[in-house]
């Protein structure tokens, strides 16, 4: 076989242009398989990176969803008491969190940037990983407090203090056409963050917005952080089926979690990468069958060989087996191409995009093995056919 598989490159340096006709096809079915899958996974990567490693364990609840009409339906209230309630209903809760969130316009001089503001309890921005590029964290007694205090992203604290030092800096806020005056006490290092923002994100105290701006314990929207992110799914329909029993209809609010979000996106551009990849597969086996006919031709061109070959006591099965390893070669070589041609091309097209490098090594084997097989499948036919010539009429040509 490994004398066989020599002749067969002997061969194909003999008809360069014909060997690299019946490569074409397979080159290009590999390298479209192997773009493919690695443009699918590195839109899934950047997706990821783009929501940032934190708040994968958490769900969020907020009010307001779209909602069945019932008339046993009751409106649901984001007090301490539902706060109590979840950790009986919802498993796997580590901690709840409650915010709010206000129209703001913030102003330094005569510069001003409106936005949402959301207020939060203390220890919440540590626990979404958000960190500052200076200043300090709300305390535990400015939110039992009410503290006029406040902590903004890089992009607001640039537009309101372009020479930088916010901190220690006093800020007008106005909501609902009343002012309030806030100390800047923190700015957010630009990162990503999920589902909250450290670049145009404005932060207060919980305990000010329920004293000062709506005198209300209600909120908002609740955070439900998971013991483990792998537990989010499940959460997730845990508490939609608890909000849907509390409330008498379905759909009263708002229910999701960044990790499913994240899982629907991937399965998304999965299906996709399959389904683009099995067409581009077509192409291989359209090299295939042109493999097939430059095989047929090849042994038509080499009746003679095989005659000498026959009249020399070479086996039907020995016979087989070289025009079997020949277009199996042909295949190999091509799948080898391919794979180096596909990640070349990936490559330069994922840095173009900006998108991370990524390559499925399970995509590059199956179209490789795929190839060889289509060369095994294609090439038998020929190879039987060269393998029943009978000796003297080959000789005879």
């Amino acid at each position: 076989m490994l004398e066989d598989f020599i002749d067969a490159f002997r061969n194909f340096a003999r008809s360069k242009t014909r060997t690299f006709l019946s490569l074409l096809g397979v080159i290009i079915g590999v390298a479209s398989v192997i773009v493919i899958t690695s443009m699918g996974q590195s839109s899934t990567r950047q997706i990821q990176d783009s929501f940032g490693s934190s708040g994968l364990d958490l769900v969020s609840i907020s009010a307001g969803g779209f909602m069945r009409r019932n008339r046993d339906a009751v409106s649901l209230s984001f007090d301490e008491a539902f706060r109590n309630d979840i950790f009986d209903h919802i498993k796997n809760v580590k901690k709840v969190w409650y915010k709010n969130s206000v129209s703001f316009s913030l102003s330094f001089g005569d510069t001003t940037v409106s936005s949402n503001a959301t207020a939060i309890e203390p220890g919440y921005l540590e626990m979404c990983n958000l960190e500052l590029d200076y200043g300090e964290y709300f305390s535990v007694s400015d939110d039992f407090y009410g503290a006029q205090k406040v902590i903004i992203g890089s992009e607001v604290a640039s537009s309101l203090f372009p020479d930088g030092d916010a901190v220690g800096k006093g800020v007008l806020a106005v909501t609902s056409n009343v002012p309030f005056s806030f100390k800047v006490v923190g700015v957010l290092k630009e990162q990503s963050s999920g589902m909250e923002s450290s670049t145009t994100g404005i932060y207060i105290p919980r305990g000010f917005y329920s004293k000062k701006i709506t005198p209300s314990p209600k909120a908002d929207t609740i955070m439900l952080q998971a013991v483990d992110p792998s537990y989010c799914t499940a959460m997730v329909t845990d508490a939609t089926n608890y909000i849907a029993e509390k409330s008498g209809t379905s759909g009263s609010a708002r229910i999701q979690s960044m990790q499913t979000m994240i899982d629907q996106m991937s399965e998304i551009t999965s299906t996709l990468s399959i389904m683009l990849s099995g067409i581009a597969a077509i192409s291989l086996l359209v090299g295939g069958i042109g493999i097939m006919n430059i095989m047929i031709v090849t042994v038509t061109e080499r009746r003679q060989e095989i005659g000498i070959r026959k009249a020399l006591g070479a086996s039907p099965f020995a016979i087989c087996r070289q025009f079997l390893v020949e277009s199996a070669s042909i295949t190999l070589l091509g799948g080898i191409i391919g794979i180096l041609l596909g990640v070349f091309i990936s490559f330069i097209v994922e840095y173009i995009k900006g998108q991370p490098f990524a390559i499925q090594l399970p995509a590059c084997f199956v179209a490789f093995v795929f190839s060889v097989f289509v060369g095994i499948f294609f090439g038998f036919s020929p190879a039987r056919k060269a393998s029943k010539l009978d000796p003297v009429e080959a000789l005879a040509g």
